[in-house]
């Protein structure tokens, strides 16, 4: 294992790497919960099969009552207590990786935990966090701020759930389970080098959509995740039954013609999705039920789920409304949220036959 120095995430003349890749990579938070230690766990898997830095940051802010003690011995007092509580999360995020052959970076910030993700996010390729925690990551991204990291992280944001497991058979060891890694086959030279690699997990990549430009663009993040790893990509849209909410259902659902149609939409953006990713193997599917519980049973059986930061109202208001909770608490897979961003590939979307949420 290669440890870097820790570096501040807002200096650097660059976030690019010379191959491309934004120069913190990886980046997990961990808080000393064994959620957090999970997400790590996804967190070095990824950061393997993609062949990037892996960064471990974990981040303490002195509470307000001390900062602004007129007793200034007594803050610096309880400033080194944070410190020297977030140097132990660090040295067992170090013990618990400590068989990772990759380039870890690990890094102790000052700041509001998701305020310094945030910054992280900015030179990311992906973030990562786990369900819950100790108050401090977790403490604030599942309470009154849920919505800080999926909504304005300028990365995907991954959150791994505790009942996250690894279900590779090459693997390192750990006190959770056993994190991939994925050694090309010393024959095939040339594969070697590819990156990123692909793994022996052959559970499909699920992208939920609602008819939306962010479900679409989150669509093809995930065609282009279960590509890489050499896995079957499955687009599913809810559909709610007639007595639920219908505010987020892209099409009227007043009769099995509308049902149909709704189909049919569903099947243009998998014919869509496809022209892109023309080796990839994707399934289209609606299913009855509320978005909500779509979602979490698409968790049971997916290697990742992946999803808009906004859309209709239905997943996106699940994801950053007052149905948070439900979803990332109750999902048992990895579940990526994407940022908003423009993708030029929506541009020829219509010309594969009638839109989802038109």
């Amino acid at each position: 294992m290669n440890v870097v120095p820790a570096q501040n995430p807002g200096q650097g003349t660059s976030g690019q790497r010379p191959d491309g890749s934004r120069r913190h990579g990886v980046v997990v938070g961990v808080d000393g919960s064994e959620q957090s230690l999970r997400a790590a766990h996804w967190a070095a898997a990824e950061a393997n099969r993609r062949q990037l830095p892996l960064t471990v940051v974990t981040a303490y802010s002195l509470p307000a009552f001390a900062a602004s003690s007129m007793d200034g011995g007594y803050a610096l007092m309880d400033e080194s207590a944070l410190r020297q509580g977030s140097e132990k999360v660090i040295d067992q995020a170090k013990e618990f990786l400590r068989d990772y052959p990759g380039e870890v970076e690990y890094t102790i910030e000052s700041g509001d935990p998701a305020g310094v993700l945030l910054d992280y996010s900015q030179e990311a390729e992906v973030l990562v966090v786990g369900s819950r925690g100790r108050g401090g990551f977790l403490g604030r991204l599942l309470g009154s701020v849920s919505a800080a990291l999926p909504a304005h992280a300028k990365c995907p944001t991954v959150v791994v759930p505790l009942k996250f497991s690894c279900q590779e058979s090459n693997a390192v060891t750990t006190a959770t389970g056993a994190i991939p890694i994925i050694t090309p086959d010393a024959s095939a030279s040339e594969s070697a080098s590819e990156s990123p690699r692909r793994s022996d997990d052959r559970r499909p990549v699920v992208a939920g959509v609602d008819g939306s430009d962010y479900g679409r663009v989150a669509a093809l993040v995930a065609a282009r995740e279960a590509s890489e790893r050499g896995t079957t990509l499955r687009i599913v849209c809810a559909l709610p039954p007639l007595g639920a909410t219908l505010v987020w259902i892209p099409t009227h659902v007043e009769d099995g013609q509308a049902v149909e149609e709704l189909r049919e939409k569903l099947e243009a953006g998998r014919r869509w999705l496809h022209s892109h990713y023309p080796n990839l193997h994707i399934d289209a599917e609606v299913i009855d039920g509320t978005a909500v519980d779509v979602l979490v049973e698409e968790t049971r059986h997916a290697q990742l789920t992946v999803l808009g930061t906004r859309g209709r109202g239905g997943f996106a208001g699940m994801l950053l409304g007052s149905t948070s909770q439900g979803v990332l608490h109750h999902a048992e897979g990895p579940l990526m949220v994407v940022p908003e961003k423009k993708d030029r590939r929506l541009a020829d979307r219509p010309e594969f036959g009638p839109v989802l949420g038109e």
